[in-house]
């Protein structure tokens, strides 16, 4: 059974950012069955940190980008979720300890959906009101601005 299964909830119509929650369930999911096995786990962890570090500096990007908020809650949850990545990764690497990370891929679970429903669906909302394209990286004209741009038949 996964900790986390991917769903339409899950879906926030950003065909990029979708596809990062969708990775990134499986990558939870690929943690939780390596340890289920016996396996070692710290290549699954390891994937997942890595991810994860990637995950949210496409986020981060997008915010900086866009002019979102610099200093907001979505970023600090960011910072605070690898900083238990990292400390999980410690623990594992030198204190030989798993126990925090039996339990990182439960909280994981239970945080990415609360997470994508209110943090990333309000910057996925931001960039589609400021006209962001994620592809380009590049901000639209607002049409009210290009209207205004010329005045009696001269553009300026």
């Amino acid at each position: 059974m996964s900790l986390l299964t991917w769903s339409e909830s899950l879906v926030l119509n950003q065909p990029q950012l979708d596809q990062t929650h969708h990775e990134m369930v499986d990558l939870i999911n690929g943690l939780d069955a390596a340890l289920a096995s016996g396996a070692d786990p710290m290549p699954a962890f390891l994937a997942l940190l890595e991810h994860t570090e990637a995950h949210f500096a496409l986020e981060e990007g997008w915010m900086a980008a866009t002019g979102f908020e610099p200093e907001n809650c979505h970023s600090s949850q960011h910072k605070m979720v690898l900083n238990v990545l990292h400390e999980v990764r410690r623990y594992a690497l030198e204190l030989n300890n798993l126990e925090p990370m039996k339990i990182i891929g439960g909280e994981l679970a239970q945080w990415l959906p609360a997470h994508a429903e209110m943090m990333d669906a309000a910057l996925v909302f931001h960039m589609s009101q400021v006209g962001f394209d994620p592809t380009t990286g590049k901000i639209a004209v607002p049409q009210a601005e290009a209207s205004h741009a010329c005045s009696g038949g001269t553009c300026a």
